[in-house]
């Protein structure tokens, strides 16, 4: 199976490899929310001009304030899978430890810059040991969450060292509690934020880069002039100023996930992980249940390391719930 396949989003590629899946396809393979933030009229200007540092003040402004951040702490950028490839060029740790299974970017980014890389499912015992400590927070694909007092520990250990500690909170939006982002611009604290999965927009690449004044220069001068988009400027500025949706889609998240839990579990599948944007399942017929299901035009995630894993993110409604539960029958 080819990686773009196991890697989710690429529904125009098992278009092709399964041509005779019913349609529409229902794509469960990303963990993005499927009930996206209602985008309204965007100024035309957003359109016409380059970005204006006022629209990303506004922007960084309301992002700050949603997620509890320092503004000074905050540098926007299109999307966070960018940063993770551009951390190794602006900071430059000779061992760094990751929570294993995690989201697979990291360690491809720092292995490429010739960092030694140590995967573990403990990685909070390394903090003091290596020169960065990387973690994604809640995990994926399993949805592990760790507390702030734990993560607060693994900094001052860190930090004793003059490392970094690394927290990916990509998937933060869902439970706000955990974030690290009001201690954001504190030494040796690097946080990576993504704005498509919660609010349901990947396409537009918006995301942030939270830590110290030189680390966020550093960045900046590799993002270049206009590094976001006119549009996802005004998108994300309307967003992260309505709570009231914010509030309401977490909820909402959460009623759609135990849906897909009973659909799940009444099926026989062991739920062994997650968050309220996906499940993760294990099945030592992992293998043929994603194939079956393909046939049936459902899309999910597999992964090369865990051949007995998969992740299955959020029917969007009635019809995709009762195609998944109908593929999922014996």
């Amino acid at each position: 199976m080819k990686d773009d396949f196991l890697h989710g989003g690429a529904l125009d590629r098992m278009q092709i490899a399964y041509p005779n899946a019913p349609a529409p396809w229902v794509d469960l393979s990303t963990g993005i929310n499927p009930w996206p933030y209602p985008v309204g009229d965007i100024p035309a200007s957003s359109w016409q001009h380059l970005p204006t540092e006022a629209a990303l003040q506004t922007c960084r402004a309301a992002m700050a304030r949603a997620i509890g951040a320092p503004e000074a702490s905050l540098l926007l950028a299109p999307g966070s899978e960018l940063l993770i490839r551009l951390l190794p060029t602006v900071i430059a740790p000779r061992s760094v430890a990751l929570l294993s299974p995690t989201y697979g970017d990291h360690a491809r980014a720092w292995r490429a810059s010739g960092a030694e890389v140590i995967e573990t499912a403990d990685p909070l015992a390394l903090a003091g040991h290596v020169d960065a400590l990387v973690l994604c927070n809640p995990n994926n694909p399993t949805g592990m969450v760790l507390e702030r007092s734990h993560l607060g520990q693994a900094l001052a250990r860190q930090a004793a060292r003059n490392g970094w500690l690394i927290v990916d909170e990509a998937y933060a939006d869902l439970v706000p509690a955990l974030s690290l982002a009001p201690m954001a611009g504190a030494g040796n604290l690097i946080i990576l934020r993504s704005f498509g999965k919660f609010y349901g927009l990947a396409g537009l690449r918006l995301g942030a880069l939270l830590g110290p004044p030189a680390l966020l220069e550093a960045m900046s001068q590799r993002l270049g002039v206009w590094p976001v988009s006119g549009p996802a400027l005004a998108i994300g500025a309307q967003a992260y100023a309505d709570g009231l949706w914010q509030a309401e889609t977490r909820d909402h998240l959460a009623a759609a996930r135990r849906r897909l839990d009973k659909i799940l579990l009444d099926s026989g599948l062991w739920i062994v992980g997650g968050t309220d944007l996906f499940r993760l399942v294990k099945t030592e017929k992992a293998p043929q249940l994603w194939h079956r299901l393909a046939e049936a035009g459902l899309y999910v995630r597999r992964f090369d390391y865990a051949p007995d894993l998969l992740r299955i993110g959020l029917p969007a409604n009635a019809e995709a719930e009762h195609r998944l539960a109908a593929a999922l029958s014996p």
